[in-house]
């Protein structure tokens, strides 16, 4: 399906090549891109022997030969003509990055509900990006349209980041004066998780991996990425003080009673009113799964957050090993 939206792209006036970075996977891709490759004469596969995006990315930069790169992923459809909008734009804005807003498309009854949640301010804390009718800037873009002399002045992508490489490019990007802009004429579809365990484990990761960006640069992107796992520290605070109360043998304090009460209602409310606002738009069939799938977004993201603040990075402990958990990417 990737590789024929990237076939059927309207490039007619342009010189293009289709690199493909392969993590040296074993299941079969290699054989497909080579027969692609053999059919087609345009696609040409990287070995990407980091095996990690943001090394793939890199690789692939490095061995292109036009002045223009755009990052296409897999498990994305792309409109026939996103090739030549982004070019468009690109030139029109006098952007450094351009790029589409995230748009889904899911097949089953969780994919829509997590497609559903992730288009929701209550998941994404209300990035720009999320908007699909939003253009101007953005601090973030999915994927990204660039011309490759900016990709070699700020430096690429941070090849220690195995999520979040391209937050943390934007945001260096945009440090360095540089201007990422979104324009809803640039389309494609991105396919989400089917079910709560993968997304778990992938915004786990996500929240882990951006402590790596905040340490990085010392400051956030965005003070919504702190949200989650202040949340999940409050949790975890209240519940600990309710055991130590009940270990002694004693009743929960008032003001103790009255947080708990106070948090826990105050989220469950807000569970079902923007449960309730995603089913309106996506199907009042998701309405008794949302809270699940907007519980895990959080849930995940500030304990994987919390996990990165505690956990000594393999640059910051050198010959450290990291556990796949938070290195090995999940579909």
């Amino acid at each position: 399906m990737f590789l024929d939206s990237l076939l059927e792209q309207n490039v007619e006036g342009l010189e293009v090549e289709f690199l493909v970075a392969d993590g040296m996977s074993d299941d079969g891709t290699r054989d497909i891109l080579a027969e692609y490759a053999k059919r087609t004469g345009r696609i040409r596969m990287i070995d990407n022997l980091g095996r990690i995006v943001s090394t793939g990315l890199n690789s692939a930069t490095q061995s292109a030969t036009g002045e223009i790169i755009l990052r296409m992923d897999a498990h994305t459809e792309f409109a026939p003509d996103y090739i030549q909008t982004c070019v468009t734009v690109l030139d029109a804005t006098g952007a450094d990055n351009v790029g589409g807003p995230a748009r889904t498309k899911a097949v089953g009854l969780m994919a829509r509900a997590i497609a559903a949640a992730y288009h929701s301010p209550f998941s994404t804390g209300g990035a720009k990006f999320h908007d699909v009718n939003h253009e101007g800037p953005v601090d973030t873009v999915t994927y990204g349209c660039w011309r490759k002399s900016t990709l070699e002045r700020i430096g690429g992508f941070d090849e220690e980041l195995v999520r979040n490489q391209d937050d943390e490019l934007n945001l260096r990007l945009i440090r360095a004066g540089g201007r990422v802009w979104q324009s809803p004429l640039t389309r494609s579809w991105y396919h989400p998780r089917g079910d709560l365990r993968s997304l778990f484990r992938q915004y786990f990761q996500y929240g882990f991996w951006k402590v790596a960006v905040i340490r990085k640069h010392r400051i956030p992107a965005s003070w919504r990425h702190l949200v989650p796992c202040t949340f999940v520290l409050t949790l975890l605070a209240l519940a600990m003080a309710s055991l130590i109360v009940f270990a002694a043998g004693a009743a929960l304090p008032v003001p103790l009673t009255f947080t708990v009460a106070a948090v826990v209602g105050a989220y469950t409310l807000s569970l079902m009113y923007f449960s309730w606002r995603a089913s309106r738009d996506a199907g009042a069939d998701l309405l008794p799964i949302l809270p699940l799938v907007f519980g895990t977004y959080h849930i995940s993201y500030g304990f994987g957050f919390l996990a990165g603040l505690l956990w000594r990075h393999p640059w910051d402990s050198p010959g450290k090993s990291i556990s796949r958990t938070f290195t090995e990417l999940s579909r």
